[in-house]
């Protein structure tokens, strides 16, 4: 484990970080009188300025949501980072050379090591993007985009890119910037063989995948061309000292100040949902990197959505596609409901389309539409599983119970049982005692591991009952 940041260095870090740049970086500032500026709260709406900063004392305080601190606590709530992390990221931005109490375990070769990394991350983001817009090798790339309805000023806002077929490209360009072999190696930029370096992705379409202070830590690739000899249709960076899959959401560096703001997120299933969410005005939308969403997950979400804070509480909405996989990963969210107070949601959309096919179709008005009409998790999970089970006939309405009986037994608040056992009972057509006797009955165990009875896609849902959005018309062009 590394040790304790020394004193004198916070200290150090405290002095060099000038809180106006910082702030300047997230809120509009103008002068307020001697030594003082206003802008308004990025930490809470509102429309007459009340957040002031002093950059001559390092400090920064909000008159409205009575808010303060140092240019580190600053930095630890508008980007939702520790103590520690908020430090490394100043001292890097700023050139403070951290030490630390205990041994060497994060002495300068590894902080350096990870500075070098991640701005190998960037010069590699810089030269994948503008290899998009002007190699005549990633016409495909943009063509992918262009029928997708992304134009170019959606690929530089995502920053999306393409990687040049020739396999060679970026260890050339990167070996040109001074960077060295070993680290693009670790980074996963690079691999190597018995004829040298290579780069990792080739002839494949690359988004960057960036913590969430914005600093690119991996790359998702998409397969563009039939003779990829890599039959996976999306690569991700391998793990590596600055990127752990599990605990990084897609899009989270622009969605966390949605996120925050309206205490939602909404979790669709890929790239090009992300992308297709934020042009139509879901702010808040993330996504996985080639895993399925969990625990890790929950708790980055949980502390930009104050999920433990007083007040209503926070919603997230998944989005997933109708078919079985879809609901699969449904159902594998539903399990992890219980990890926290926020409110669950599923929006399915009719024909099982994603939000970036939704737009398409639809246009951006349908996206939206989808996200406002989920459906609760609980009911979602009850519905769709009931949906295997033919309810019209009295063998069906019993094991159409014992199925659900579970879900039921399995939720958190025992007070909400009840009135969720007579609710799923009028869903079935029985007696509450019957459906209760059951849900006694029933040990109790993860929610959503039952057997779903196999494709559940949106035209049994709907037969059940579960609402799947709707359709239109709509694109884009490449500029």
């Amino acid at each position: 484990m590394p040790g304790r940041i020394r004193d004198e260095d916070v200290e150090l870090v405290k002095e060099r970080a000038s809180i106006e740049d910082v702030v300047r970086d997230h809120v509009t500032l103008t002068r307020a009188g001697t030594g003082r500026l206003k802008g308004l709260c990025p930490f809470h709406d509102e429309k007459t300025a009340s957040f002031t900063v002093r950059p001559g004392h390092g400090r920064w305080h909000c008159f409205g949501c009575n808010e303060g601190g140092d240019v580190i606590s600053f930095v630890m709530k508008v980007d939702h980072v520790s103590f520690v992390e908020a430090i490394e990221a100043l001292a890097g931005r700023f050139g403070v050379q951290l030490r630390y109490e205990e041994g060497a375990a994060h002495d300068d070769g590894a902080h350096g090591r990870r500075r070098r990394l991640m701005e190998a991350h960037r010069v590699a983001e810089e030269f994948y993007h503008d290899t998009l817009l002007r190699s005549a090798d990633a016409r495909t790339g943009r063509d992918f985009l262009r029928a997708r309805g992304f134009d170019s000023a959606a690929a530089a806002r995502f920053a999306v890119g393409y990687a040049p077929r020739t396999g060679s490209a970026l260890v050339a360009h990167l070996r040109a910037k001074g960077f060295d072999e070993d680290d693009l190696v670790l980074a996963g930029l690079v691999g190597r063989s018995a004829r040298g370096p290579y780069d990792r992705f080739r002839g494949r379409l690359v988004w960057p995948i960036r913590d969430i202070t914005g600093a690119t830590v991996g790359f998702g690739a998409r397969r563009l061309f039939d003779d990829d000899r890599i039959a996976a249709k999306y690569l991700n960076t391998a793990e590596s000292p600055i990127y752990k899959k599990t605990a990084v959401l897609y899009g989270l560096d622009l969605a966390k100040k949605a996120i925050a703001t309206t205490r939602r997120a909404v979790v669709v299933e890929g790239y090009t949902d992300v992308m297709a969410a934020h042009l139509a005005g879901i702010e808040s939308a993330v996504a996985t990197c080639g895993t399925s969403f969990g625990a890790d997950h929950v708790a980055t979400l949980r502390r930009i959505l104050r999920d433990d804070s007083a007040g209503p509480p926070a919603r997230t909405v998944f989005t997933f596609d109708g078919d079985a996989a879809g609901q699969k990963a449904a159902m594998r969210a539903f399990e992890l409901d219980q990890k926290w107070a926020s409110q669950s949601y599923v929006a399915v959309a009719d024909g099982g389309q994603d939000p970036c096919e939704l737009r398409l179709s639809g246009g951006d008005a349908e996206v939206r539409r989808l996200v406002e009409e989920a459906v609760p998790m609980f009911e979602f999970a009850v519905r769709t599983t009931l949906a295997a089970h033919d309810l019209d006939t009295a063998e069906g309405r019993v094991t159409g119970m014992r199925a659900v009986a579970p879900i039921i037994a399995g939720i958190r608040d025992r007070a909400l049982r009840p009135e969720y056992t007579r609710t799923v009972a009028g869903w079935i057509g029985v007696e509450v005692e019957q459906l209760n006797d059951i849900v006694t009955h029933t040990p109790t165990r993860p929610a959503g591991r039952g057997d779903l009875g196999g494709r559940t896609g949106p035209t049994r849902l709907r037969a059940a009952g579960v609402p799947t959005g709707r359709s239109g018309g709509g694109s884009g062009d490449w500029a």
